[in-house]
């Protein structure tokens, strides 16, 4: 049975852990209110312009042009988005998991001929992938100190310019997508090449009047429509991302209460087996006075 003193510096060391772990708990809330209220903006325009971006695919798709060019995937980059700080669960080990099988499954020949580029957004995509053999573009891992549309659209260009210039075939976006504070949604999407969708859309709803004239119109509009696509994912991930640190704090107070009372039951049992031990050598000792 441990001592007093070892039962009592556990009890404090908890209680300190507790304190930290809700802290921590609620300045995730305080995040998750403002990246959730982000992503809940951003939905529905990003929803509406890839709508718009998938309808005018379809009706150029006898038309190739560099966003819907299909090519032999001989490169490939991966776009992994992650966190710069742990502490959330396996908010970033299902990112690692998902995109590690991706590229196995996938992309094995190509990754044994070093043809796959990852570009991790995120400390910690860029810290997992960076100490193993994958070939790591290490420009954009700093892009949530200071998250902004400008700093995910620099992504979304590089992206297209390295698409346009044939540098890469193709290019996907592994990230996790927000639904609610205990639930993450593993996403993994084509960013480029463009494929239109399958799903058969009426031809009134296709039959756009292009002004000043259509190619000026496809080209500003795909551009855009990228960089809000990529934008979409990041916000994704942030609020996902503080909804299950949010989620594991809460957890991890939780488990501190529960350790708390077996250890303050612990103590409690300790102190009255010392207290018995005492009254016990005390007794002896009257006993051995009386005798003598």
């Amino acid at each position: 049975m441990p001592s007093l003193k070892e039962v009592k510096s556990r009890i404090q060391s908890v209680v300190s852990t507790q304190q930290i772990t809700k802290a921590m708990k609620m300045v995730a809330a305080a995040k998750l209110r403002k990246s959730q209220d982000r992503i809940m903006q951003m939905r529905p325009f990003a929803a509406r312009l890839y709508y718009l971006l998938q309808n005018v695919s379809s009706t150029t798709s006898n038309e190739p042009t560099w966003y819907n060019s299909v090519r032999p995937e001989s490169n490939v980059l991966i776009i992994v988005v992650t966190s710069d700080r742990g502490l959330c669960g396996n908010f970033n080990s299902s990112i690692f998991k998902a995109a590690t099988k991706l590229v196995q499954e996938k992309y094995a020949q190509q990754h044994a001929k070093g043809k796959v580029t990852i570009l991790p957004l995120g400390k910690k995509a860029f810290e997992f992938f960076g100490k193993r053999n994958y070939k790591v573009n290490d420009q954009f891992w700093t892009i949530f100190q200071g998250l902004s549309f400008d700093r995910a659209s620099e992504v979304a260009n590089y992206a297209m310019d390295a698409f346009r210039k044939n540098q890469y075939d193709k290019v996907e976006i592994v990230y996790n997508e927000f639904k609610n504070v205990a639930t993450q949604i593993l996403r993994t999407e084509q960013f480029l090449p463009i494929v239109p969708t399958k799903k058969k859309v009426k031809a009134t709803e296709v039959d756009y009047i292009y002004q000043p004239n259509r190619e000026e119109i496809v080209n500003g509009l795909i551009p855009k429509s990228l960089r809000v696509q990529l934008y979409k994912a990041v916000l994704d991930s942030n609020a996902a991302e503080n909804g299950a640190r949010m989620t594991a704090m809460d957890k991890a107070t939780e488990n501190a209460g529960e350790l708390l009372k077996e250890l303050r039951l612990t103590y409690n049992r300790t102190r009255q087996a010392a207290i018995t031990k005492e009254i016990l050598e005390i007794v002896a000792g009257a006993e051995a006075l009386k005798a003598s």
